[in-house]
């Protein structure tokens, strides 16, 4: 299917709209003290993130994560060694993976927490005769 000029006239100003308002990336380095990524954006902020927090990243080791390329006029970052590239405008949302991926590591992480009003919502709830059972229908 050929593109005809009015789509070509909004994929170029969609585009300029991204470069003039998303977060993009000037530098990115991987600080091995941390475990974080930590970017410098055009707009002056600064944003980290732990790099074993994302999908891409898990696993690699710190001589991997430290070499990162900033690539598509700073909205992407590339690390050679893990062949792994991320949208900055994501990362700064806070997506660091596919959607099932991000929903069973959150759940997982929730499901792990551990704090006072958890252990005592979970004693009140087995003094009432814990978890409702599943009636089969």
């Amino acid at each position: 299917m050929a593109l005809s000029d009015t789509d070509i006239a909004r994929a170029n100003a969609a585009g300029r709209e991204i470069l003039e308002t998303a977060a993009r990336a000037v530098r990115a380095r991987y600080v091995a003290e941390s475990g974080l990524v930590v970017l410098d954006l055009t707009n002056g902020c600064i944003f980290g993130f732990p790099a074993q927090s994302v999908q891409d990243l898990q696993g690699a080791s710190p001589e991997d994560l430290a070499v990162i390329e900033i690539e598509g006029k700073g909205l992407s970052l590339h690390w050679p060694r893990l062949d792994a590239d991320l949208y900055v405008p994501a990362l700064v949302a806070g997506v660091f993976g596919t959607r099932h991926w991000m929903a069973r590591d959150m759940g997982s992480r929730g499901g792990s927490t551990r704090s006072g009003l958890k252990a005592a919502t979970s004693r009140a709830n087995g003094a009432k005769g814990g978890r409702p059972r599943k009636v089969a229908g």
